[in-house]
C-alpha cells in the first residue's frame, strides 16, 4: 500500500472565471450532432425521391383538371402535396392502379417521413434541449462528488471499483480527451465531459474545488503531474491520488502535491516477489485491494467511542494494521497504538459480505 504523505505545495494566484460560463458536462455521442441531422433529411429525400420516381412512371394514372398535361413539374408539385396531405384537387389519380399505389405505397412512405421529421423535432429541439438543461443543473448542483481524470486502463477500472463500493454513478465525473473512452463510463451513469484536464476551465466546470477526491490517471506521467498541479492550484485542500508509473517521478507527483501516490509496476513487483514465497500472498492482497474479494482495507477516523481504546479492540470488529497520528505513521505493535486519540486516521482489515457468508 502507498503511503499518504501529505506536502505543502507553494499555491499559485488563483484565477477566477468570473462572468465566464461553465463548459457543460455532456454525454459522449458516437454521431455528431450536424452528421445525425444530414442523415435524417437525407433519408427523407431520398423517400421523397422514390415517390417522385413512382410517380413518373406510372403519370398515365393521374389527371390535371387544369391543362389534362402532367409534366415533371406537375410530379414534383403532387409529390409534395400527397406528402404533406395537403390535397388541392388540381390533380388526382384516377386509375386503380394509381390508387392502389397511392394506398400501399405513398401512404406508408408519406408516415414514414412524418416520424423522420417528429423525430427530428424531438431529437434536435426537446430532447437536446432537456438533456442539456438536466446537465447544466447535475454540474450547478456537483459537492462531494469523486472527479476522475483520465479513463484508460486504470482510470476505468477504478470507476468500476468506486461502483462496487457503493458510490452512485452520478457522483462521478469522468473526464477524458477521447470520447471513445469515455463510452465505458457513460454506459454506467457516470457523468462524462470530453476535454483535456490539464486546462483550468475543464477542473472549473467540474466544480473541483467542491469535489471530495480527485483521482488521476492520464496514462503519462508528465500529463499527470502537470494535472495534479493544476488541480492543487485551484483546489488547495482536495485530497488527489494519482498513478505514475517511473519510480523517479514518484517524489515529483508528491511535490505537485499529490496525497497519495501510486506507482502500479511496483505493486505489481510486491505481488510477484511476494508470490515466489507463498503462493496466496497475492490472492489475498487482491482481496484487500477489491470490495468483491472475502476481506477488505478500510481507512477511516477514530470514532469517540474507540478514544482510549487499544487497536487490537475496535468497534467495528476489524484487525487494526496502523494508525496515522500527526503524519507518522504507526503500527499495531507500537505503543502509541494501545490509546487510540481523537483525530487518528485507522487503517483496518474488515470482511466483506463474501467473506462473512
Amino acid at each position: 500500500m502507498t503511503r499518504q504523505i501529505d506536502k505543502v505545495v507553494p499555491a499559485r494566484p488563483q484565477r477566477h472565471y468570473r462572468g465566464q460560463r461553465f463548459m457543460p458536462l455532456r454525454r459522449a455521442v458516437k454521431v455528431p450532432v450536424w452528421g445525425d441531422f444530414f442523415i435524417r433529411i437525407g433519408l427523407a429525400l431520398a423517400l421523397v425521391f422514390f415517390v417522385v420516381m413512382i410517380h413518373w412512371f406510372d403519370r398515365g394514372g393521374l389527371r390535371d383538371s387544369v391543362d389534362r398535361d402532367v409534366s415533371f413539374s406537375d410530379i414534383v408539385y403532387f409529390t409534395m402535396i400527397s406528402i404533406t396531405t395537403t390535397g388541392f384537387g388540381d390533380i388526382a389519380p384516377v386509375t386503380d392502379r394509381a390508387r392502389m399505389i397511392e394506398a400501399i405505397i405513398v401512404t406508408p412512405i408519406r408516415f414514414a417521413v412524418f416520424f423522420i421529421f417528429v423525430g427530428t423535432a424531438y431529437n434536435f429541439i426537446i430532447k437536446r434541449s432537456w438533456e442539456k438543461w438536466r446537465m447544466e443543473q447535475i454540474q450547478e448542483n456537483l459537492a462531494g462528488h469523486i472527479v476522475v481524470l483520465g479513463s484508460g486502463v486504470s482510470g476505468s477500472e477504478s470507476v468500476h471499483e468506486l461502483i462496487e463500493r457503493g458510490i452512485p454513478p452520478n457522483h462521478i465525473v469522468v473526464v477524458d480527451p477521447s470520447e471513445e473512452r469515455l463510452a465505458e463510463a457513460e454506459a454506467l451513469g457516470c457523468n462524462v465531459m470530453a476535454a483535456d484536464a490539464t486546462r483550468d476551465s475543464t477542473l472549473e466546470a467540474v466544480r473541483i474545488r467542491k469535489a471530495e477526491r480527485v483521482l488521476v490517471s492520464a496514462g503519462r506521467d508528465d500529463t499527470s503531474i502537470l494535472i495534479v498541479l493544476t488541480v492543487r492550484a485551484l483546489a488547495p485542500d482536495v485530497p488527489i491520488s494519482v498513478v505514475v508509473r517511473a519510480d523517479d517521478n514518484e517524489p515529483l507527483a508528491r511535490q505537485a502535491g499529490a496525497n497519495t501516490v501510486i506507482n502500479p509496476v511496483r505493486f505489481t513487483g510486491l505481488l510477484l516477489a511476494g508470490s515466489a514465497r507463498g503462493a496466496h500472498i497475492a490472492d489475498y492482497l487482491a482481496d484487500l485491494a477489491s470490495v468483491t474479494g472475502r476481506v477488505q482495507l478500510v481507512e477511516r477516523e477514530i470514532t469517540a467511542e474507540e478514544c482510549g481504546c487499544a487497536i487490537d479492540t475496535l468497534k467495528s470488529g476489524g484487525r487494526g494494521l496502523r494508525i496515522y497520528r500527526d503524519g507518522r505513521a504507526l503500527g499495531f505493535w507500537e505503543t502509541e497504538c494501545q490509546n487510540l486519540k481523537a483525530g487518528d486516521i485507522l487503517v483496518e482489515i474488515v470482511p466483506t459480505q463474501n467473506g462473512a457468508n
